[in-house]
């Protein structure tokens, strides 16, 4: 169990305020790093960051907007300059907007692109900067990026939603080639969430419905039960455990792969 143990470890987590990324916070935290909270959600953040300090944990906070250079270069100096360091980096921070493919509008597809791929990308770009020997950091480290089952599957409605996560994906396997052959130090990895009930969960089930795809909320999550072999929708603490061990020494020799953590319904 010590290949868990993430003590002197400092962690930028993007999303960080709620759902899954307070859940890979705050698991983190247990796991002994020091955890940077980011997001646009600022009072929903320092109550974040507040949860793990009261658990005994060392957390701060950061406003950022992914989509910006400019934040991601302050989200990492403060990373560095409060916690000691900077070691692991959770790309957790997405959107997800519904539509058929008849109903599409480019303006949503930009929009999720921006935060789900280009902030993903800017994200490994400051993380490596800074990671990599000769960086601010300098000590390498671990990048965990937050795709979804979506990038697995064909699930209606979620067509543009499907296409950002599945560029997650690649990318991640781009920069772990490149963190490798330049000696960067930094494994790169993503994992592939399943559908878990947070707020952005059972947002998905409701715009199913409307789209006409399900008579109600309970009939679409009940397809997804359906189609997922272990039965049962996701935890976040299933998404949490399963980022902690990629950050840790338990996954030293693990880099440039996508981690279905879905109860086998990508497979």
């Amino acid at each position: 169990m010590s290949n868990y143990n993430l003590q002197g470890r400092r962690a930028l987590v993007t999303g960080g305020a709620r759902g899954l990324g307070a859940g890979m916070a705050q698991a983190l935290a247990q796991a002994g790093a020091a955890v940077m909270v980011a997001d646009l959600l600022e009072a929903e953040g320092r109550d974040t960051a507040g949860i793990i300090r009261s658990a005994g944990g060392q957390a701060s906070f950061v406003r950022m907007d992914v989509t910006q250079e400019a934040d991601w270069q302050r989200a990492v100096d403060a990373t560095i300059a409060e916690l000691g360091g900077f070691d692991i980096l959770i790309n957790n921070a997405g959107i997800e907007v519904t539509a058929l493919v008849t109903e599409v509008e480019a303006d949503s597809l930009r929009r999720m692109f921006d935060v789900n791929v280009v902030g993903t990308l800017l994200g490994m770009k400051h993380a490596l900067r800074a990671m990599r020997p000769g960086g601010a950091a300098g000590q390498g480290g671990a990048i965990v990026n937050v795709a979804s089952v979506a990038a697995t599957i064909a699930f209606p409605a979620i067509a543009g939603y499907s296409a950002t996560k599945s560029a997650v994906d690649r990318a991640t396997r781009v920069a772990a080639a490149e963190a490798g052959k330049l000696g960067y130090g930094v494994r790169v990895n993503c994992v592939y969430p399943g559908l878990v009930p947070t707020a952005m969960g059972m947002q998905l089930a409701g715009d199913v419905v409307a789209a006409g795809l399900f008579p109600s909320p309970e009939a679409a999550v009940g397809a997804i039960v359906g189609e997922t072999p272990l039965g049962r929708l996701g935890e976040v603490a299933d998404m949490a455990d399963a980022v902690v061990f990629l950050c840790s020494d338990a996954s030293r020799f693990i880099t440039g792969i996508g981690l279905p953590v879905d109860g086998g319904m990508g497979m």
